[in-house]
């Protein structure tokens, strides 16, 4: 993904950064990290690479309360302590690697570094949430590396007869590794803030490994492909058992009775296929972006430089950026940002800042009108002086007559016709533009689908109230008309009025409207 003049991404609902900090704190990985840099001290011992030395990783298990007789707990143990020395948590002095008497010298063992808390440390009681979540992020770049690299199994099997890893038959390769966690990890996020996504339920292992996998254009997958899903689920099982204990993920994984089952072929048929019902579908392993994790890939993304917005970031903008941007959001990701921005704003202010926002005769004008119609849809009576100032406005008195008619205020002038075709013309290019290019229009925003489904239907309606229609709409001085009547000579259900609406727009065209 890359970055645009507009968000490319849905907006996401994040926590506020108190309640992630901690969360943090209380995900296991990290939270043993920190006890082992407050454990650190002068008989701590490291090797070369900052690594605790084996004799001391039996404490480090004891303190981290890991069961002494569990295979996996040295591990477990040691994977705490790295973390906390990349992330600074913990400051380590490697040994003297010439082996000289610098070390013995100093009064230490030249066999051994030392390792002692770091000044980091203080910011996990004494710092700001930010504080916590920087070192949190820090943590979560060490497991994801981590996590790219290939399983014990696979780097025994790879030595050659020296003890070497072969890396040609590993086969390898760190950065598409890392690239294809990374896929996989932004489509998660991509479900989860999409409209309609998967937010508040988990996703399927087999539809991720085959998101990764499966072309777009792909019919039924070949028996490769599936050997690809397949291959890709067992390797992201893998992979999510070791990012959930840093808290980015909740994570079931692939059922081992199943693995004990099924062979190869049957696994891939049942990744790629479809799955019978939902009991089978969680024994392949199902997977969400925690609250956390959603934090923790935006921050990833922002950094790549992609444009992930988070609802409420707009708060402390003017209304001419709320407008243009949430135009490129989905109706309801659109209204949670205008609730953020109106709130604790004094409504004639703020209605009167919308307005103004909303003008303008430039090809993003019918949508900013949109968004401003709907901001003021949830505003009470303190609004309606600023309303009715702008009644003879050519572009917002149309507007302003639709929400003083929806409270039921009857002293409002009715439109002259002018005003009509023009509010007409202005409401379809906004519908057009929300429904993007499959509408006819050239936007993005969201909810593209829906609109374009709603737009026949929109349209028939606002042409059978006018009685010749398309005789006077090609007069309309609107940006957008030539646009909109060539959209409803397509979109129209009707094959007559389609057929005038297209002669409409090629007189508009001639006109230069």
């Amino acid at each position: 993904m890359s970055a645009d003049s507009h968000p490319m991404l849905p907006p996401v609902r994040l926590l506020p950064d108190a309640e992630l900090a901690r969360e943090a704190l209380a995900a296991p990985l990290f939270a043993r990290a920190v006890r082992l840099a407050r454990w650190a001290g002068p008989d701590t011992r490291v090797d070369t690479g900052g690594e605790l030395v084996p004799g001391q990783l039996p404490e480090a298990v004891a303190l981290l309360g890991l069961d002494p007789e569990d295979e996996d707990s040295a591990a477990h143990a040691s994977q705490a302590w790295r973390v906390a020395v990349d992330t600074g948590l913990v400051d380590v002095t490697e040994p003297e690697e010439d082996g000289s008497a610098a070390g013995e010298a100093a009064g230490g063992d030249r066999e051994f570094g030392t390792a002692e808390p770091g000044e980091d440390l203080a910011l996990v009681t004494g710092g700001t949430p930010g504080d916590v979540l920087d070192l949190w992020l820090a943590a979560l770049d060490t497991v994801l590396a981590d996590a790219a690299v290939p399983a014990l199994d696979d780097l025994v099997d790879a030595l050659d007869a020296g003890g070497e890893i072969d890396f040609d038959q590993l086969d390898w390769n760190p950065r598409r590794e890392a690239d294809f966690l990374d896929g996989v990890l932004a489509n998660l996020y991509l479900l989860a803030v999409a409209e309609g996504g998967t937010a508040d339920g988990p996703v399927p292992l087999p539809v991720l490994a085959a998101s990764m996998v499966v072309p777009d254009d792909m019919g039924d997958p070949t028996d490769a492909v599936l050997e690809q899903v397949s291959d890709a689920m067992m390797r992201l099982d893998d992979q999510f058992r070791q990012l959930e204990p840093i808290g980015l993920v909740e994570f079931r994984p692939v059922d081992e009775a199943l693995m004990a089952e099924a062979d190869d072929e049957e696994l891939a048929a049942g990744g790629a296929g479809a799955l019978p019902d939902e009991e089978d579908v969680s024994r392949y392993g199902l997977v969400r972006l925690t609250p956390l994790g959603l934090y923790g890939i935006r921050a990833r993304m922002l950094e790549a430089g992609v444009q992930a917005p988070a609802v409420g970031e707009l708060a402390g903008k003017g209304a001419d950026v709320l407008l243009d941007v949430v135009s490129h959001y989905s109706e309801a990701a659109a209204q949670a940002e205008i609730e953020h921005w109106l709130a604790g704003r004094p409504v004639p202010g703020a209605v009167t800042e919308l307005l103004a926002a909303a003008r303008g005769a430039d090809a993003g004008g019918p949508l900013r009108r949109l968004r401003c119609q709907q901001a003021l849809a949830p505003v009470g009576a303190e609004a309606e002086p600023a309303v009715r100032s702008v009644l003879d406005d050519a572009e917002l008195g149309g507007l302003a007559r639709v929400w003083l008619a929806e409270r039921g205020v009857t002293d409002v002038p009715a439109p002259d016709e002018e005003m009509v075709f023009w509010l007409t013309v202005d409401t379809i290019a906004a519908q057009l533009a929300t429904g993007g290019a499959a509408a006819g229009g050239a936007g993005g925003a969201g909810g593209g689908e829906e609109a374009e489904a709603e737009l026949p239907l929109l349209i028939e309606s606002l042409t059978a109230h006018h009685a010749g229609f398309f005789d006077q709409a090609w007069r309309v001085e609107h940006p957008a008309t030539a646009h909109v009547l060539e959209a409803m000579g397509r979109l129209h259900p009707d094959k007559k009025a389609a057929k005038e609406a297209r002669k409409a727009a090629f007189k508009a065209r001639s006109r230069g409207v």
